[in-house]
């Protein structure tokens, strides 16, 4: 057997910029365990695999250890390939996902994701979070994952976690956030629970970070970057109950996997 795959850089114009994603386009679905193991060994934060059905595309996400419910930057690099490679003209896509329906639409050169919303709320940190991103103290937030706001943005880039330590924490992960000079707000988002340690652009935390800087900001459309080392930029806009991501991507590599 034999299956396309492209790797895509998403949120970012340029290769080596924001966070990578492999990309496999399937006619039917693959046993489970296979999925698995060609995302294992794509060692990326993560692998996309769809399957086509009638006027939609079933969508599913994979880690090198988990499947998750969602995820933003597979979801553009998805959405580029279908476009720019698979002559895919429809002007929205649509995607069945764990997730729900997604739709990622062009937005002139940008594609622009449609995710539903998430409010976070102000709760007790865990025991040992904010030693273990070496923290002394932070207001923290809770939807699926931690969102820990600090003064400066100086200390994002300063962070260097304890991986070991955040890891079995409650929730999928950790996103750092601070208001910026340069863009609305940035953050790093870190998920050694889903084995991926740092992500360097998690569109889906920005359905979480989004609703957060509107309301501290008092403005629906927002401009925002994500990563330490490797860093994306992001376009978002809070719409009632969805939240509204653009970004670019670029292709790295296409080719083929042998099974």
């Amino acid at each position: 057997m034999q299956l396309d795959i492209y790797q895509v850089d998403a949120f970012s114009q340029q290769v080596f910029g924001g966070n990578p994603a492999a990309v496999c386009p399937l006619t039917e679905w693959l046993p489970n365990e296979l999925l698995h193991k060609i995302a294992a060994e794509n060692n990326l934060s993560e692998t996309a695999f769809f399957v086509r059905r009638d006027d939609l595309y079933e969508l599913r996400w994979f880690t090198p250890e988990v499947e998750v419910d969602l995820c933003g930057h597979a979801t553009l690099a998805a959405a580029w390939v279908l476009i720019h490679k698979l002559a895919d003209t429809s002007p929205v896509l649509r995607f069945a996902t764990r997730s729900g329906e997604l739709r990622v639409t062009r937005n002139g050169d940008e594609l622009a994701m449609d995710f539903p919303a998430k409010q976070p709320e102000r709760c007790e940190p865990p025991a040992g979070l904010l030693s273990a991103l070496g923290l002394e103290h932070a207001e923290v937030y809770g939807t699926d994952d931690y969102i820990v706001l600090v003064e400066d943005e100086a200390q994002i880039a300063a962070l260097t976690p304890d991986f070991a330590r955040l890891r079995g924490l409650p929730k999928r992960g950790i996103a750092v956030t601070a208001k910026s000079t340069r863009f609305d707000f940035v953050s790093r988002w870190f998920g050694p629970n889903v084995g991926i340690n740092e992500d360097p652009v998690t569109g889906s935390a920005h359905t979480s970070l989004t609703p957060f800087w509107a309301k501290r900001l008092g403005k629906s459309q927002l401009t925002a970057e994500q990563g330490g080392q490797r860093r994306g930029q992001l376009r978002c806009e809070l719409k009632g109950d969805r939240v509204i991501i653009c970004g670019h991507a670029v292709l790295y590599l296409q080719g083929t996997i042998y099974l």
